[in-house]
C-alpha cells in the first residue's frame, strides 16, 4: 500500500489530467455495458421472445430515485414493444443504431482515456527523472566515487520507464477496473442472482494463484534491475576505454566479459517475462473454465425451467456480460503484476532520493563578504569509511599566497584541497574562510569564490564559447575572448571551423591534450574566483604542451590565492609555501629554497626529477 500511495503522489500532483482520465475512463465502463445488454432486444426479436408481444402498459415514473434504472427499463420495453407490433424491421433498424452508438461511445470514451492518460503517464515520468537528476548531481563526491555511472544510467532510464508502466496500472487497478467489476456484477445480480452467486465461487481460484505468481516476479524483477546496471556499466567503461582496449588488443576479454553480464541479464528478465506473462494466460484458462461451468449451470436451469425468468436470450446475455467481466479481472492481475515489477524499479529510486546529502547548507547561512584575511585548516582530520587520509592539518592561507602541495598518492593532497569547496566535510577540526567555519557558510556562495582546474579536462558536448562560459545564464562574449586570451587559447580557437561557435565533441575529444586544458583555465579565468585550486593541472601534458599550459596558469593565479597540487615540482618552485605531506600528515613545510636545504624528503623528490635549485 505504501508503494501504491507513492505512485498515487506522482499522479495526483496533476489533477486534471487524472480527473479526465477517470470520467473517461468511467464512461468508458458504462458505455461497454450497455453496447452488450442493449443486444437484449435484438436477441428477444430474433428469437420471437413473448416478452415483446405481451402488453406492456406504460410506465409512470414515481419520482424514487432508486426506481430510476428499472423506469429507464420499462421505458425502453414498452417502445420497443410499439416498434415491433408497427414494424418489426424499424424496430430492428433502432437496435442496431442504439449499439452502433454505443459502441462508438464507449471507443470514444477509451480513446479520451487514453489521450489524457500519455500526456499524463510522461510528465510523471519526466518529473522522476529531473527529481532523480537533480538528486545524483547534488549528492556528494564520496557517493559518485562508490556508485557507478553505468547503475545510475539504469535508475534514470529501465527503471524510471517501469514507474510509467506503474502509473497506467494504478490508474488502471483503482479507479477503472474495480468500477468495470462493480457494474458488470450489479447487471449479473440484476440478471440472475444464482446464476451470479454460482459464478462468485469459483473466481478467488484465479486470485490466489496470480498473487503467488506476482510475489515471485517482484523477486525476480529486482535482480533484472540491478543486472542491469551492471550492463550500463559494462557499456560505458566498454565505449569510454576504447582507446586502451584497442591499444591492448583487449576486444575479445571485453567482448567476453560483457557477454556474461548480458547472458545474466537476459536470463534474468526472459525468468521475469514468463512470469508476467503466465498471469494473464492462467487467468484466461480459469476463467474459460468458469464460463463452460456457468454454461452447463444456466442450460440446466433452462432446460429444467428451474428458474422461470432466466430465458434463452437473458442467458446469453449473461454470458456475454460474465466474459466481459473476466477482461477487468485479468486487467487487476495484470495490473498487479506490473505494479510488483515496477515496485523493484521504485526500490532502486528511493535508494537514490532518500540517500543522505550529508553536505548540506546550514538553517542560518552566514554571508561571504570579499575575501579579506586567510584561509586555515585547524586540526583537520577526515576519513574514508574508517580509513584515516588526513591527521591533526593545520594550514593557513593568506590572502595572494600560493600553496604547493606535494607527496606521494595517497598522502591526502587532493583530500585537503576538496575540502574547501566543501566537496567532501571535515570529520575533526575545521576549515575555516577569513574565521568564519565554511558549515556556516552557504555552498552556493562559498564555490562561486573557487575556481578548480583538475588535471582532467573536463568539457562538455556543446560550443567552445558555452564551456567557457559554463554556469553563466547570461554570457558577455568579450569576456569569453578576454578569458581565452588570458589562457593562451584564442589562438587555436580562431583557428578551428566556427571559431567560438565550434561545437567540440564529447568530453572535447575534437581538441588536443593541451587544448582541452586552455580551456578548462579559461573557463577558470571566466569565473573571475577569488580563490584556485590546481589539481595536477599539467601532469598529463607533453612538454610543449605544459609550457603553454604553464603560462596560462601564471596568468590565472596572478592576484589569487592558490592552491596548486603538483607532482612535477618545477612548477611549484615560486609558491610562498610548500607542504610535504605523508600518509595523511605535513612531514615538511617550508619555501622551495629552505627544504632543498633541509636535505629531508623534499630533496629526495626534487633529485629524483632531476632539480638540484
Amino acid at each position: 500500500m505504501k508503494y501504491l500511495r507513492e505512485i498515487f503522489r506522482y499522479t495526483f500532483k496533476y489533477k486534471a489530467l487524472a480527473m479526465l482520465t477517470i470520467g473517461c475512463n468511467l464512461f468508458f465502463v458504462i458505455f461497454n455495458l450497455l453496447s452488450l445488454v442493449l443486444f437484449i432486444p435484438f436477441l428477444q426479436l430474433i428469437f420471437k421472445s413473448n416478452s415483446l408481444e405481451k402488453g406492456i402498459q406504460k410506465p409512470v415514473f414515481s419520482g424514487d430515485f432508486v426506481d430510476l434504472i428499472n423506469h429507464i427499463k420499462d421505458s425502453y420495453n414498452y417502445n420497443m414493444q410499439k416498434m415491433v407490433q408497427e414494424n418489426p424491421l424499424d424496430a430492428l433498424f433502432f437496435v442496431c443504431v442504439s449499439v452502433f452508438a454505443a459502441f462508438f461511445l464507449k471507443n470514444l470514451f477509451r480513446y479520451g482515456a487514453v489521450w489524457f492518460q500519455s500526456e499524463l503517464r510522461m510528465r510523471v515520468v519526466r518529473d522522476i527523472r529531473n527529481t532523480l537528476f537533480k538528486k545524483a548531481i547534488n549528492l556528494p563526491l564520496s557517493f559518485h566515487t562508490q556508485e557507478k555511472k553505468g547503475d545510475l544510467m539504469a535508475r534514470m532510464n529501465s527503471d524510471v520507464g517501469e514507474i510509467e508502466n506503474a502509473v497506467i496500472s494504478m490508474m488502471e487497478l483503482v479507479f477503472r477496473e474495480p468500477i468495470s467489476i462493480i457494474i458488470h456484477v450489479s447487471t449479473l445480480l440484476y440478471l440472475s442472482p444464482s446464476l451470479s452467486v454460482a459464478s462468485f465461487f469459483l473466481l478467488p481460484i484465479s486470485a490466489l494463484i496470480i498473487s503467488r505468481i506476482g510475489k515471485s516476479l517482484k523477486r525476480t524483477a529486482k535482480k533484472g534491475q540491478h543486472q542491469m546496471g551492471l550492463l550500463y556499466s559494462a557499456m560505458e567503461e566498454g565505449l569510454g576505454g576504447i582507446r586502451i582496449i584497442k591499444a591492448f588488443h583487449a576486444q575479445e576479454f571485453i567482448n567476453k566479459s560483457f557477454e556474461e553480464i548480458n547472458l545474466r541479464y537476459q536470463k534474468l528478465i526472459t525468468r521475469a517475462f514468463r512470469k508476467r506473462d503466465l498471469s494473464p494466460l492462467l487467468n484466461e484458462t480459469i476463467g474459460a473454465g468458469v464460463m463452460i461451468s456457468l454454461v452447463w449451470l444456466g442450460g440446466s436451469m433452462i432446460l429444467n425451467q428451474s428458474e422461470n425468468h432466466l430465458t434463452g436470450e437473458l442467458f446469453i446475455t449473461f454470458i456475454i456480460v460474465f466474459s466481459q467481466l473476466l477482461r477487468p479481472i485479468q486487467g487487476i492481475s495484470n495490473s498487479m503484476a506490473n505494479l510488483n515489477k515496477s515496485k523493484a524499479s521504485q526500490d532502486r529510486i528511493n535508494e537514490i532520493l532518500k540517500t543522505d546529502l550529508k553536505i548540506t547548507n546550514p538553517k542560518k547561512p552566514i554571508k561571504l563578504t570579499e575575501f579579506k584575511d586567510k584561509i586555515e585548516y585547524k586540526n583537520v582530520g577526515f576519513y574514508y569509511k574508517k580509513d584515516p587520509v588526513l591527521k591533526n592539518i593545520n594550514l593557513s592561507i593568506k590572502k595572494g599566497e600560493s600553496i604547493a602541495l606535494v607527496g606521494e598518492s595517497g598522502s591526502g593532497k587532493s583530500t585537503i584541497a576538496d575540502l574547501l569547496p566543501r566537496f567532501y566535510d571535515t570529520i575533526d577540526g575545521e576549515v575555516t574562510f577569513d574565521g568564519v567555519n565554511i558549515k556556516n557558510v552557504a555552498i552556493s556562495q562559498l564555490r562561486k569564490k573557487i575556481g578548480i582546474v583538475s588535471q582532467e579536462s573536463i568539457l562538455f558536448n556543446t560550443t567552445v564559447a558555452e564551456n567557457i562560459s559554463f554556469g553563466d545564464s547570461n554570457p558577455s562574449i568579450e569576456r569569453i575572448i578576454e578569458a581565452a586570451k588570458t589562457a593562451n587559447a584564442h589562438g587555436f580557437i580562431s583557428e578551428l571551423e566556427n571559431g567560438y561557435e565550434t561545437t567540440i565533441g564529447e568530453r572535447g575529444n575534437m581538441l588536443s591534450g593541451g587544448q582541452k586544458q586552455r580551456l578548462c583555465i579559461a573557463r577558470a579565468i571566466y569565473k573571475n574566483p577569488e580563490i584556485m585550486i590546481l589539481d595536477e593541472a599539467t601532469s598529463a601534458l607533453d612538454t610543449q604542451s605544459e609550457k603553454q599550459v604553464q603560462q596560462a596558469l601564471d596568468n590565472l593565479m596572478k592576484n589569487r590565492t592558490s592552491i596548486i597540487i603538483a607532482h612535477r615540482l618545477s612548477t611549484i618552485k615560486n609558491a610562498n609555501e610548500i607542504i610535504v605531506l605523508d600518509k595523511g600528515g605535513i612531514l615538511e613545510r617550508g619555501n622551495h629554497k629552505s627544504l632543498l636545504k633541509s636535505k629531508g624528503a623534499y630533496f629526495k623528490l626534487c633529485q629524483l626529477q632531476g632539480i638540484n635549485e
